[in-house]
């Protein structure tokens, strides 16, 4: 499982649809490296989408939680101020 905001994110089963090619090359990347497809398949989506950088931005974070609010509240503020003009 992996966080997201400090909370751990269940896991769903799904069904896709792939091209040959496409499996095979996940099945052949699951096996040199040990892992299942699916953690492939995981891990190539969180890298697409993101993901793994917010990961390692809240793993790196130092901030109190208190700080780390008070900065998330003025920066949604400012959002709001800049949408109304």
């Amino acid at each position: 499982m992996h966080r997201c905001y400090d909370a751990m994110m269940a896991k769903v089963r799904t069904t896709v649809t792939l091209e040959e090619e496409v499996l095979k090359g996940v099945k052949v990347r699951a096996a040199r490296s040990g892992r299942g497809d699916s953690e492939v398949i995981e891990e190539m989506l969180r890298r697409e989408l993101g993901l793994d950088v917010l990961e390692q931005l809240w793993s790196s974070n130092r901030l109190p939680e208190k700080e780390a609010i008070k900065i998330a509240v003025e920066a949604q503020h400012a959002t709001r101020r800049r949408r109304s003009r």
